[in-house]
């Protein structure tokens, strides 16, 4: 019991370690917590989304994507253009004030919200070195307990994204002012550029 409990305890804080610093796919969660549209399904998605990778990490798939490298450079491109173009929408609603009020501006729709935590997640190759080659490779480590680290990592996405998706509402008020939203959308559109642009200059390589 100990040993399995030491487990997911690694898997917990090694899965916070990879997922907690503020990418593209935080910053899309953030923002929607703050504007109150689709955080359920936003917050289940990303966290379903990280439990499949982290399981097919520990059940050895890492090997096919390195195997495989064109996928890493196919997922690169794509990535890298979706996150300029939402970077260049991001900065556009940084340009304009009236529409960067938590109740103003035109809501996103469910759908819309899916599709693009959808895109953010699934296109950036980051997540399948984090998640499945390097959690894979740490989760082999635990041997038999492996499958117990795997959980802890797993429940470590589940307690960030909610944290991230319901937490950001306790920002409302700061966000009821329309520079704070100016703020917000340029480090947004910052963010997602100088990703985008990464993605794009490692897969042309």
């Amino acid at each position: 019991m100990g040993t399995a409990l030491a487990s997911a305890a690694a898997g917990f804080g090694t899965g916070l370690s990879l997922i907690v610093a503020i990418g593209s796919q935080n910053a899309f969660v953030l923002r929607q917590g703050i504007r109150r549209e689709a955080v359920l399904p936003v917050v289940a998605l990303c966290t379903v989304s990280d439990a499949v990778l982290i399981a097919a990490g520990v059940t050895g798939m890492g090997a096919v994507v390195t195997a495989w490298p064109p996928m890493l450079t196919v997922v690169g491109l794509a990535g890298g253009a979706f996150l300029l173009g939402y970077a260049a929408l991001a900065a556009r609603r940084a340009a304009r004030p009236s529409s960067l009020t938590a109740e103003g501006g035109a809501a996103v729709s469910r759908r819309r919200a899916v599709l693009t935590c959808l895109a953010l997640t699934w296109l950036n190759p980051h997540v399948y070195l984090d998640t499945v080659l390097l959690l894979g490779s740490v989760a082999a480590g635990h041997g038999q307990a492996r499958w117990t680290f795997g959980v802890g990592a797993a429940l470590g996405s589940l307690v960030w994204f909610c944290a991230l998706g319901y937490g950001a509402r306790l920002l409302s008020g700061f966000f009821a002012r329309p520079g704070a939203w100016r703020v917000l959308d340029g480090l947004i559109a910052a963010t997602m550029a100088v990703i985008g642009g990464t993605l794009l200059v490692g897969a042309l390589r």
